[in-house]
């Protein structure tokens, strides 16, 4: 339970210092670090759950595309204030770390294999997004 807490305080301070040093108002600030948490917590939660990355990644996206949507249309802001720094946490960096460590190592296995990890998680990430986009659209396109 320690070691999730912390995962889920570094995922606060990580979208807070990203909000920060991209001048995110400071009365949004709060809000965007939450919602970098929330995405966090359902990556872990699904993980737990279905053990499956590119299922987790690509539930935490659209969740945090909703909170970010529905903040957006509460406060009359744009959703990419919210969205960004809630997604951030997703951002596979270690992955991409590997792959590029690997191929200048000349370890091309590692590198194919991570790069995939790399790619699929940036695939969730996107999917997750315009899952949630779209579905929005038509919505509002029906009504």
């Amino acid at each position: 339970m320690k070691e999730i807490l912390i995962q889920l305080l570094t995922a606060f301070l990580g979208s807070m210092g990203f909000s920060m040093l991209f001048g995110l108002r400071w009365r949004y600030l709060f809000l965007a670090s939450l919602g970098g948490v929330i995405a966090w917590g359902v990556y872990l939660g699904m993980q737990a759950w279905a053990q499956v990355g590119f299922l987790s990644c690509l539930a935490a996206a659209a969740i945090a595309v909703i909170y970010a949507e529905g903040l957006a249309r509460a406060l009359k802001t744009p959703a990419t204030l919210f969205a960004i720094p809630a997604i951030l946490p997703l951002v596979p960096g270690s992955s991409l770390y590997y792959a590029m460590n690997s191929a200048v190592r000349g370890d091309l296995a590692s590198a194919r294999t991570f790069g995939a990890q790399t790619l699929a998680y940036a695939l969730a990430i996107a999917a997750g997004i315009s899952l949630v986009t779209a579905l929005r659209q038509f919505r509002t396109k029906k009504q």
